[in-house]
């Protein structure tokens, strides 16, 4: 059974760092595309950061750039999502997501994580940006 598994959240102060993991289980995620998206109280989801399988990445949440990045490490089958230079604004649940891809293709990917098209996803993990 396909399942990811997210890790890495918790309570930081404003300007802090935090690195989330993204781990599948039950499959390889060499073949898909992975997605970080967030969800804070009373806001809609929304695309942080998407990767496609081959690795190019794509910055969708303009709040994030310069400060979130992302990777992969297929040999340890997980996604990571490292977090710099936290705001109080970043408080929400974040959640990836993974999607097979066929042929790599980031332009497929940058549409995906536009509007959260990914067929799997985590149970979330919520991180909290507080002094």
């Amino acid at each position: 059974q396909l399942q990811l598994v997210e890790s890495g959240g918790g309570l930081v102060q404003p300007g802090g760092s935090l690195r989330l993991s993204c781990a599948g289980s039950g499959f390889t995620l060499d073949d898909y595309a992975i997605g970080w998206f967030r969800q804070a109280p009373g806001k809609e989801r929304e695309g942080v950061l998407c990767i496609s399988s081959s690795g190019g990445s794509t910055a969708y949440a303009d709040s994030v750039k310069g400060r979130f990045t992302i990777s992969r490490d297929n040999a340890k089958n997980t996604v990571y999502l490292q977090m710099n230079s936290l705001k109080p604004e970043d408080t929400a649940v974040y959640y990836c997501a993974a999607e097979p891809e066929s042929i790599p293709d980031i332009t497929i990917v940058q549409a995906l994580c536009a509007v959260g098209d990914f067929g799997s996803w985590g149970q979330g993990t919520q991180v909290t940006v507080s002094s």
